[in-house]
Parts: structure tokens; sequence; C-alpha cells
């Protein structure tokens, strides 16, 4: 079978039957997908031999880039000596132990106590169902309710896509958790809300801070289990809460014994240059904590949930007479999942990948400012270590949005640039390993993307005129 015939068949084998996440099938249908065949490095390929610098580390996950071999080496060993056995009651394997004390010593706090899954979404749907189970143990029945933001992501599961703030994932779907779930302002500092728009940074956290606790106080104290929060929003668009504001928001949680869990599945394990940013950046320390993406890389799928000592001492203790810890998953603590985490560990320590994001992370913020924001529908860049967001808008005053990010990830395509585009922003999250120059090709692309979009817009303006 000659490579383009192997081509067209897997494409129409896709096409035909794989159900990809976040499908447009008004498009889908006709056009079928792009066909990835190889990654190495900072560089994925497709099926017709174009190649592309991977602008979104696969999906913010790829932290030590692609194709290691010495992450298949790992994953080959593993395999060969026990890929697989079952980690119900008191079975372990050691990847799994060795991993669960390896993240308790970088945790913030005295988050020590891991709980595996295969992703994020499991790992928030496990949160909440852990932080339930704890408050019915310690006679606080009531405390079910979870606040989130708007524009969260927290995962597509049926309970953590419910979580999830951003309103337009949501069309036709029925909601789950109505009455445990409601909202509180995203910490945008661009799109503020009514009343915020003249604030300082500290007055503007301030004010979010006390719209947290206005929520805690209408809903009733007692009837509040949690407030869940990205330390950076990530899909919702790359939002960096004004200094203070994670401090302020963990010090009221606190005053009303509202758990404070901290959905790390994009900002840990490097991306802004720290093992963990609750607190090494943003100083809070959760009560729970939620990993996944870049924990391995993304080699095998594995995430988790962290809890805290106090958390662990309650829920550890027998409910009933007989009584177990019944949750848990065929995969939680897969041996060779866990090896190739262990393995990512080294790897970000031993080619000092965090110091590559502190040094080079700026680099991308000023650059991406300085060469972009001239443009006429660029309204903000923003960003802070290795994320990075360009929000487009029809007129930079009124911050009105303009959905082209479409039209300028397939400029970036032809270019020799993958970015990810969600409706009028687009994202950028390299693998950690990028380079200054990988940085200058990458500013440069994406400006001459959008400077050809900006110009067509334009030119259609004034034939339609």
């Amino acid at each position: 079978m000659t490579d383009s015939i192997k081509t067209n068949k897997v494409w129409q084998q896709d096409k035909n039957h794989f159900i990809h996440p976040y499908t447009d099938f008004s498009t889908f249908h006709e056009e079928g997908s792009q066909v990835i065949t190889k990654a190495k490095g900072n560089f994925v390929s497709d099926s017709q031999g174009n190649t592309f610098l991977d602008g979104i580390a696969g999906l913010w996950c790829v932290n030590i880039g692609h194709g290691r071999e010495d992450m298949a080496d790992a994953i080959y060993k593993q395999i060969t000596q026990m890929q697989y056995f079952n980690p119900f009651g008191h079975s372990t394997n050691a990847p799994a132990a060795e991993l669960a004390a390896e993240i308790a010593k970088r945790t913030p706090g005295d988050l020590n106590h891991v709980f595996f899954t295969s992703g994020g979404s499991v790992s928030n749907d496990s949160a909440f169902r852990i932080i339930h189970y704890y408050n019915n143990l310690r006679g606080k029945t009531t405390k079910k309710k979870i606040i989130s933001r708007d524009s969260a992501y927290h995962g597509s599961t049926y309970f953590a896509a419910n979580l999830t703030g951003i309103q337009a994932t949501k069309s036709s779907f029925d909601s789950l958790g109505d009455e445990l779930i409601s909202y509180v302002s995203a910490a945008d500092m661009y799109r503020r809300p009514i009343g915020a728009e003249q604030l300082t940074e500290d007055e503007y956290a301030c004010f979010l801070a006390n719209e947290l606790e206005n929520h805690i106080l209408r809903l009733g104290a007692d009837n509040v289990a949690a407030f869940i929060l990205e330390p950076v929003m990530g899909a919702g668009g790359v939002l960096v809460a004004p200094k203070g504001y994670h401090k302020k928001c963990a010090d009221i949680c606190r005053k009303y014994d509202v758990l404070i869990v901290a959905d790390e599945v994009v900002t840990a394990f490097g991306r802004l240059g720290q093992w963990f940013s609750s607190e090494a950046v943003f100083d809070f320390v959760p009560d729970v904590l939620i990993t996944a993406k870049g924990i391995n890389s993304g080699y095998i799928p594995l995430g988790a949930t962290i809890i805290s000592a106090d958390i662990y001492r309650v829920i550890s203790q027998p409910q009933c007479e007989g009584g177990v810890f019944s949750m848990g998953f065929t995969y939680s603590g897969h041996a060779t999942a866990c090896a190739a985490a262990l393995k990512n560990f080294e790897i970000l320590e031993q080619e000092s990948l965090f110091d590559n994001v502190n040094k080079l992370g700026p680099y991308l913020q000023q650059t991406a400012s300085e060469m972009l924001l001239t443009n006429s529908i660029v309204g903000d860049v923003r960003g802070t270590g290795f994320m990075l967001a360009i929000d487009l808008v029809s007129n930079k005053q009124t911050k009105e949005r303009l959905y082209l990010a479409q039209q300028v990830f397939e400029k970036c395509l032809e270019k020799g640039l993958i970015i990810r585009p969600v409706g009028n922003v687009i994202v950028i999250s390299p693998p950690l390993t990028l380079t200054r120059d990988n940085i200058d090709s990458l500013i440069s692309k994406l400006k001459e993307a959008i400077d050809e979009v900006s110009s067509e817009m334009i030119l259609g303006d004034n034939i339609d005129a």
C-alpha cells in the first residue's frame, strides 16, 4: 500500500468512525481531519509531508517535547517488567508508589496524598466526590454547593462540564448539578465586570474577592463545600488575575470553612516555571490540587487528585463497620503511565526546563506584545510563562469580540505553525523546550497570519461598501 493510499484510507476511516473532541460538524463531514503522522522535539508533521512548529504542545501537555527516545526507553522498560496490574484494595506497584511520593515532595503545604486518575476531567469529578464524602464524614452534610467562575474550564465529563463556566460548551447539552454549582466573575483584567472598569489592580482584586464572599453568604456558608479555580484560566482565554486575588480568595474560603480547589491541569509541571503555581507564583495553598497533562508530558494518559493531610485524616477512617473507600478506577496508578511520569520529572530537572520557561517566558510575552498589538484587530496580548493569548476585536475601544481566530489558525498552518483558535482568542502554549529562535519564528508567523486576516477583512468591508 502506497503512502498516499494509506493516508486516504486513514482520512476516510477517521471521518467515518472517530468522534473527535469539539468537532465542528458544519465542516467536518466535508473536510475531515488533518492527519498528524510524526512528532519530534518542538515540531509535528502531517500525512502530506508538511512540518509545523507546535505552538500548543499537543494540548498544553507535551512539556518535554515530542518523540523522546529516553521516554520511550523508560516506558518500554516498565512494559517488559510489568505493564499493569489492578490497584484495588491493598495491591500496588512501584511506579505508582514512587510517583505519589515524588509528587508529595513537590506540592505546597500538606498536600501529600494522591488519588490517580487518567485525566483532568476525571480528577475534578473525583475531587468533588471526595469533598462531599469528607463533609458527610465530619457531620457537615449540608455543605455540598460548589462555586466556580465564568469562563472557567474544568473538563468534559458530566459533572466537570457543569463546573466549567464557558457557556458556549453547553449548547443543547443537559445540565447536571444546577442545584449544586454556581458561578462568580472570571478574574479578567481585560473585560471587567460592571463597576470594576476603573479600579486599580489591588482594588479590582478586592472587588472580586468581595464578590466571592458575598456569594458564599448568599448561599449560606453552611451550604458551601468548595470554590474551584484555575490559577491562570486556560481555555477561557489565558486570563491572568490581578495581583493578590488568589490569596484574598483563599483567606475568604478559610474564614467560612470552604475548601479551595486549584485546578492546575495546565499550570503545573513547569508551564509557569514551577512544579506547581498555586503557592510559588500566586501565594496560596489549596486544600485540593488537580493535575494531569504535563504530569508525564502526555506520553500516556494520567491525572491526579491531590488532597491535604486534613482531608485524608477524615476520609481514611472507616465510615462504618466493614466500610471501604469505595471509589476508584481500573487504571488508577497505572504502572506504565506512572513510570512515564517519573521519567518526565527526571527530564524536567536534568534539562532545567523550568529555568528555560523563567528565562524565555518574559521574552515570549514581550515579543508578542510588541509585534502584535500594533494590528487594529488585536485588542489584548496577555499571559505569563509559556501561556499566551491574543484577543481579537473589531474595535479596540469597545472591545467587541471578533471571531476570526479560526481564519488565523488556517493562515498559520500555511506558514508551518499550529496555534489554537478559541472563538475570538488565539492561544499559544508551546513545549517547555522552546528556544529563542523558535519564539521568534512563532511570533513572526503569527503576525503574518493576523496581518493577512486583518487586510482581507478590511478589503472585504470595502467591497461590501
